[in-house]
């Protein structure tokens, strides 16, 4: 038989060439299914995505993943880990992308962008006003955002504050579930701040927010392993331990909870230098929070030692309980 210059024979080549005919002459099933069934994935993936990269590299997989892919229904279900962009990769392309899901009707992108207007880009008008946009989708991190934001009166003077409106939209934030609003809400409270002091509804709510925090511990707990289930007594022990009051010191050993990652990006801005702070600004001590100062001295600041400082009552009674009851030391011992 009469081979080629390549040592192929002409049969091989010829089967090869019609094998190459019959597939691209076969019909491609994925371009067969409708747009509503792709678009639906889509947003399945872009709601559970584990990151941005993730969501992005699913749309490059093909033309019609990166058509769909910004299809009003996907953006508008974007979730908190695809918009959970770092500060060090934040650019113009990714603030388009930010107000394109705000345009979707994306109540996460509404909050993150609003926050990031706000204290990063110094655009405070339009930063409460998308806040303002997500909570009215009753989104309850931007009712507690905006709750701060009235308690401190950020972005104006001193005379801007308003006890009032921040309690009561701290009490909305923590009717939806928000556990470090139902903290601040105790707070107050207790203290009478903005609101008639009831030291007992304060220590209920207070209560309230540490078992709430706790069982969302132990959730992620057993989430993580899975083989738990032999330690649920204890651990039900203990928590029954911080219902009835009778303490929940093991709480200070345990690691904060998840804060936003909004929050993770303004601690970020801020430490990069990102972003211009006027000089005796300062960020909030509680590492979990990000906030920055609008004007000096807007925070308050500990009682005892005077060197940190928290953008809220809530922030400070959890650094304490993570950090800071260990590190404090009053004034009066500072020369000791």
């Amino acid at each position: 038989m009469e081979e080629n210059s390549r040592g192929i024979s002409p049969r091989r080549s010829k089967r090869r060439t019609v094998h190459k005919i019959a597939a691209a002459n076969e019909p491609n099933l994925f371009d067969e299914l409708p747009d509503d069934l792709v678009v639906s994935v889509l947003c399945k993936l872009s709601s559970s995505a584990a990151s941005s990269s993730d969501f992005i590299n699913a749309l490059l997989t093909c033309k019609r993943f990166k058509r769909l892919g910004f299809h009003q229904l996907v953006l508008s279900n974007v979730g908190s880990k695809v918009l959970g962009v770092t500060a060090k990769n934040w650019s113009d392309s990714v603030h388009r992308f930010l107000i394109r899901c705000v345009n979707a009707g994306n109540v996460e992108a509404c909050y993150t962008l609003g926050m990031i207007r706000f204290y990063c880009l110094q655009n405070r008008g339009s930063g409460m006003s998308l806040m303002a946009k997500a909570a009215v989708k009753s989104y309850s991190p931007a009712f507690y955002s905006l709750a701060v934001i009235q308690f401190n009166g950020s972005g104006g003077s001193k005379t801007d504050k308003d006890l009032q409106a921040g309690v009561a939209l701290c009490a909305r934030a923590a009717f939806l579930g928000h556990v470090d609003a139902l903290r601040e809400l105790g707070h107050c409270f207790q203290d009478g701040y903005g609101i008639r002091q009831n030291i007992t509804a304060g220590r209920r709510l207070l209560k309230q927010a540490n078992t709430r925090e706790l069982a969302s511990l132990l959730k992620s707990l057993v989430k993580q392993q899975p083989n738990y289930h032999h330690h649920h007594r204890g651990l039900n022990y203990e928590q029954f331990n911080c219902i009835s009051g009778s303490g929940c010191s093991s709480m200070s050993n345990e690691p904060a909870s998840e804060g936003h990652p909004v929050n993770v990006f303004l601690k970020e801005w801020f430490e990069l230098g990102l972003g211009e702070m006027d000089e005796g600004l300062r960020l909030c001590s509680h590492k979990g929070c990000g906030r920055p100062e609008t004007r000096a001295h807007e925070f308050r600041r500990c009682s005892a030692c005077g060197t940190v400082h928290y953008c809220s009552r809530g922030c400070q009674a959890l650094d304490w309980k993570l950090r800071h009851k260990l590190e404090c030391v009053p004034i009066e011992r500072w020369l000791e």
